[in-house]
């Protein structure tokens, strides 16, 4: 059976090769960011299930922070930015109002 990759050709011209040396540096910062903020995303709503209002308002405040840089530097769109810290501003007001209201 052939492999399911087929071998990468390195390049030959010089500018190629310093591109593909940049992009493995690319890639590695981006992916670095984009864990970052996946992970405080999670923590988040981590905290507004436990029920913990001034922790999930805390985490939440790191997040926006985190959030912002990742859309500035266009690892995620800043649409899908926005939409993910308005729905995490709703959970954590929710969770604020929650016993409030009961």
């Amino acid at each position: 059976m052939a492999s399911a990759k087929p071998k990468k050709k390195n390049p030959r011209l010089a500018s190629g090769r310093k591109r593909v040396r940049q992009d493995v540096k690319l890639n590695a910062a981006n992916t670095s960011l984009r864990s970052k903020y996946r992970t405080a995303v999670k923590n988040v709503e981590k905290a507004v299930l436990a029920g913990d209002k001034t922790k999930a308002a805390e985490l939440f405040a790191k997040a926006q922070s985190v959030v912002d840089t990742v859309a500035d530097k266009g690892i995620f769109h800043k649409n899908k930015a926005a939409r993910d810290k308005s729905r995490l501003a709703a959970k954590v007001k929710a969770l604020a109002l929650a016993p409030a209201a009961a």
